[in-house]
């Protein structure tokens, strides 16, 4: 088996941009053996930083699931209108121009690898609910229009972000799972078999949202009986206020234990928590993405301790997938 990580997270260039370190961490990337690709942040181009930096040190047989939050974020940082779920038009016409950018990136990274590279693209159904009106309707409008665009092959996937829930300090606060759910069935009955959007859990997001471990294989199911489940990605999350904060979506590494030397303790992703999500998925195997973003305090770790931590997650895959 091999898994997507989403390596910003743990990436040495925690602030600002340093081209020979992080050329040093993808050369250690290249190594690992259980790798298929990178869950690529998109912020505006193919690249934060250089693109033509990124397309020199990637691996030629990776493959690649981009995710629009780190931008979404930012964005929303100057716009809390912007998103494709907005009641504003021109915050959710500006949430699909930048979509249409990470279209444009795409088509740049095929053409690149002269091949189809890019599984699929993560989105998300921003502005925060709490900052800002948003509906099952925009988010209907905005998928119709994305969905004439040519994505070079990438499959739209909803990214489920924590929901806004009253009397809970969200960390993303966009829409339900379940309104996302209701727009996506509706849209894939309307187009058959081509263009089939899916839903992707994100561990953290969901423990986050619904403050239990269960709240994560409650959204696995979910998504599996919308008939759309299409990826799942773990991430931690904590209620300890440590270096990655009480119920912040700062990517924790799995809990430590007897075999996860490089953890983080107070995490809530044990590797049971992980292995029980595996197992409610009616293949796991088959997802089209599958894989774990983990963030690295403190911030000073070097480029071992990183790969240390990283290694450790993704053996815990490895050991639902291919145990002893």
């Amino acid at each position: 088996m091999k898994y997507y990580l989403g390596a910003y997270a743990a990436s040495p260039n925690y602030s600002g941009w340093d081209p020979m370190l992080e050329t040093a961490y993808y050369n250690e990337l290249k190594a690992l053996p259980n790798i298929k690709g990178l869950e690529h942040p998109f912020l505006g181009a193919l690249h934060q930083y250089d693109d033509s930096w990124f397309l020199a040190n990637i691996d030629p047989q990776w493959h690649y699931v981009f995710t629009c939050i780190p931008g979404i974020m930012n964005a929303l940082g100057q716009n809390p209108m912007f998103g494709i779920a907005s009641d504003d038009e021109a915050g959710r016409l500006a949430a699909l121009n930048f979509m249409q950018q990470a279209c444009t990136a795409i088509g740049k990274l095929n053409a690149h690898l002269g091949r189809q590279a890019v599984t699929a693209i993560q989105i998300q159904t921003a502005p925060a609910r709490h900052k800002a009106s948003s509906s099952k309707a925009a988010l209907m409008a905005s998928l119709r229009t994305m969905l004439s665009w040519n994505w070079h092959g990438a499959r739209i996937v909803i990214e489920h972000c924590d929901a806004y829930v009253e009397h809970q300090a969200p960390s993303k606060g966009f829409l339900a799972l379940s309104d996302e759910l209701d727009v996506i069935t509706q849209l894939n009955t309307e187009l058959g078999k081509e263009q089939q959007l899916g839903m992707v859990i994100n561990w953290g997001r969901s423990v986050f949202e619904t403050r239990r471990v269960a709240g994560a294989v409650e959204h696995i199911l979910a998504a599996q009986a919308a008939g759309v489940l299409s990826g799942l990605m773990f991430s931690g999350v904590s209620d300890q206020d440590s270096e990655y904060g009480a119920w912040r979506d700062s990517h924790q590494p799995p809990q430590s234990s007897g075999q996860v030397v490089k953890g983080e303790p107070g995490s809530w992703m044990t590797e049971q928590a992980m292995h029980n999500c595996l197992a409610v998925c009616n293949d796991a195997a088959g997802l089209p993405v599958l894989g774990a973003k983990i963030g690295i305090r403190p911030h000073s770790a070097n480029i071992s301790q990183r790969m240390a931590y990283i290694r450790d997650t993704l053996a815990i895959l490895d050991r639902y997938f291919l145990p002893s």
